[in-house]
């Protein structure tokens, strides 16, 4: 899509720099349009902003994959939607269907929540077929699989750890912190979250095979937030507050913009 707002004839050495920045950090942006509350029109301005900031993909609602990949046709972001979201817990039957009736309708990637309990319960056995049943039907269908945690409903590290392991050898192609919607309610009745702690980030990327990438989902909200996943080996993020974190990236590295920023962010993780 290119940089129109860098004035032409002004691309020196340093503005190429800034601006392989800028685009490094957009693609490492899926812009999450996944709000329950989110009519057809918020998701069109969604794919608005997503294509005019270049960012990696949309992750949007499983009935609006065709709204999205017409609305973002020839712009090279991609499109994107959830499995088992956000809490998991369907049949593997109903999983694998989900994911091809996706990968039918112009999905590319496909970000899939295991089932939680199990997880709990230790029955990898369930876990490694699962997780291989949906990979699969991904693959047939030439998209990616990103396999979500869901890390605030994991107490122990070796949870985290077992699932990292099982990604890597069934070889899929990112593993992922949260959904972005995972509270947990305290013994005080409140519901808290956490999402993409560096904590979880380092102990995943430590534990997964090199070709298994690291997706945080979940509180990465400002530029210092992505620059800080990225240190830590993360390749993508989801997010909603997309505008202000490359406004200010291209604030910090190009010196500014006098370019009309198109919405508002839209709500989310």
């Amino acid at each position: 899509m290119g940089f129109p707002y860098l004035k032409p004839g002004v691309i020196t050495y340093q503005n190429k720099k800034a601006m392989s920045k800028v685009h490094e950090l957009a693609k490492m942006i899926d812009h999450s349009l996944l709000h329950p509350t989110m009519t057809d029109e918020d998701l069109l301005k969604g794919c608005e902003i997503a294509r005019e900031y270049n960012v990696a993909s949309v992750c949007i609602k499983p009935y609006a994959i065709g709204l999205a990949v017409n609305a973002l046709k020839g712009s090279g972001v991609m499109v994107g939607t959830v499995i088992g979201f956000p809490q998991g817990n369907s049949s593997v039957q109903i999983k694998v269907a989900e994911t091809i009736d996706a990968c039918k309708a112009g999905a590319t990637e496909i970000d899939m929540v295991v089932n939680i309990g199990k997880v709990l319960q230790e029955d990898w056995d369930y876990l490694h077929d699962e997780i291989k049943a949906v990979c699969e039907a991904t693959h047939a269908h030439g998209a990616i699989l990103k396999v979500i945690f869901e890390n605030d409903f994991l107490p122990e590290d070796e949870f985290k750890i077992r699932l990292c392991q099982i990604c890597s050898e069934i070889g899929v192609d990112f593993i992922k912190t949260s959904t972005g919607y995972g509270f947990v309610k305290g013994e005080d009745g409140k519901y808290s979250y956490q999402g993409a702690t560096h904590k979880d980030l380092k102990l995943m990327r430590a534990n997964a095979a090199p070709g298994v990438q690291v997706k945080a989902a979940g509180g990465v909200r400002t530029l210092d937030d992505l620059l800080a996943v990225q240190a830590l080996g993360v390749t993508r993020v989801g997010a909603t507050a997309t505008i202000s974190m490359l406004e200010e990236a291209k604030d910090r590295f190009e010196g500014g913009s006098d370019r009309v920023v198109p919405q508002e962010d839209t709500a989310g993780y």
